[in-house]
């Protein structure tokens, strides 16, 4: 069966898309109508960097580590040994599945304490169509999220890029528009010349912070850690 989501219910901005500066996780009182277990009050950040953005983006991460928390409680209880934390994702973005699956892998091999994986359990999802205010991360903060990748923008803005850098609010990092082209998280503050799609070291270094403190959180049982 397909997961096709038709997003209903957004308010227009005055921006239209190909207008629209960065990629951002935005608030929204809809979500995609067909969406599984998402609902009608998600929680996004502002559009722009802001105090209410890295709030959002807690909301978010927080939701997601919840999710793995309730995976990691039954394989600890199988006796599962893993290394680190995986977040499952599904993809009903078919247009930018080659970017997704980039996405995956340069967040792989970033870091090292959380890894993303396609899966059908899943924590979060990709989905796609218009919207003026562009691509956005959202989450209900119950466990449900999804990632939203907007076309006109991806037609401005490097894909792979926009997809890295929403997958990277999952992971709990928030926006920084001020920041340089080598900063995955300033999205599209540095114009749509800007192609790189890989965190830096800083937001590397976040990340694996974040996802520590997580794992500390997570049945001690369930970890295993390579010598």
């Amino acid at each position: 069966m397909s997961h096709r989501r038709i997003l209903s219910g957004f308010a227009a901005l005055a921006a239209a898309a190909l207008a629209v500066p960065a990629f951002a996780a935005s608030p929204s009182t809809a979500a995609p109508a067909t969406s599984p277990n998402v609902s009608t009050t998600a929680t996004r950040a502002a559009y722009v960097g802001s105090p209410q953005d890295e709030a959002a983006t807690k909301a978010f991460y927080d939701a997601v580590m919840k999710s793995a928390r309730a995976k990691f409680a039954q394989q600890a209880k199988s006796g599962r040994k893993v290394t680190a934390v995986t977040v499952t994702y599904t993809v009903d973005a078919p247009t930018f599945r080659s970017q997704i699956a980039s996405s995956t892998s340069i967040w792989n091999s970033s870091v090292s304490n959380v890894k993303l994986a396609e899966g059908s359990n899943y924590d979060f999802y990709y989905t796609e169509g218009n919207d003026s205010r562009g691509s956005y991360a959202s989450t209900d903060g119950h466990g449900s999220g999804y990632i939203f990748i907007d076309y006109a923008q991806s037609q401005q803005y490097d894909k792979t890029r926009i997809v890295a850098h929403e997958t990277g609010h999952v992971l709990g990092l928030p926006d920084h528009y001020s920041g340089p082209c080598s900063e995955l998280m300033s999205g599209g503050g540095p114009g749509p010349s800007c192609t790189n799609a890989y965190p830096n070291s800083t937001e590397r270094s976040k990340v694996n912070q974040l996802w520590a403190n997580g794992k500390a959180t997570l049945p001690q049982a369930a970890f295993h850690v390579a010598k």
